[in-house]
């Protein structure tokens, strides 16, 4: 299960399909050095994205 803590980088490896989702959001930096060790809770507060909306998604996969 994907949490607030989990690292952008291990959630696109566990579940490929979230890109999708995170790009949908405006996360377009999916690639980049920061995203392999940015907590979720944390690129979502910097996006100004709202972090239960989007865990209910990623999980709901």
């Amino acid at each position: 299960m994907i949490t607030k803590d989990s690292i952008i980088g291990d959630i696109i490896k566990e579940k490929p399909e979230a890109v999708k989702i995170l790009m949908d959001y405006g996360m377009g930096c999916l690639g980049c050095p920061s995203a392999a060790m940015e907590r979720l809770e944390q690129a979502c507060e910097i996006h100004g994205i709202d972090l239960d909306e989007v865990l209910a998604k990623i999980n709901s996969l």
